[in-house]
């Protein structure tokens, strides 16, 4: 399954104008990166990946607007799956979006690869 572009665009208004944000397709989506680090992403399997402190996975899936992440067969505190239907309008968007910018920029900048 492709990202939805849709959700992509709509994620890309939200974040607007930022020097430290960079697109890359990853997983099979579209990720929104800042410093490097992945916020969110419209993702390959629908709806989106956000990247959150692992320490309030619980919380925010505490709702049922949100699950871990299983990758590999196993849970990702930290990376959480919300589904298209949770993100219906761009008030639904925003606090994903918010969680993973917040997220991402609470972590130091990546390294450049040295390949």
């Amino acid at each position: 399954m492709a990202y939805d572009e849709a959700l992509a665009g709509r994620i890309r208004d939200l974040i607007g104008p930022d020097p430290e944000l960079t697109e890359k397709k990853m997983f099979g989506g579209l990720a929104f990166l800042i410093r490097g680090h992945m916020a969110i992403s419209a993702s390959g399997q629908g709806g989106a990946l956000v990247h959150a402190d692992p320490a309030r996975s619980d919380e925010l899936t505490a709702g049922g607007k949100a699950t871990v992440a299983v990758m590999q067969g196993r849970e990702m505190p930290g990376w959480l799956r919300v589904a298209a239907e949770q993100l219906a309008t761009d008030d639904d968007l925003a606090p994903w979006v918010e969680i993973g910018l917040g997220y991402a920029r609470s972590l130091p900048p990546k390294q450049p690869s040295k390949r």
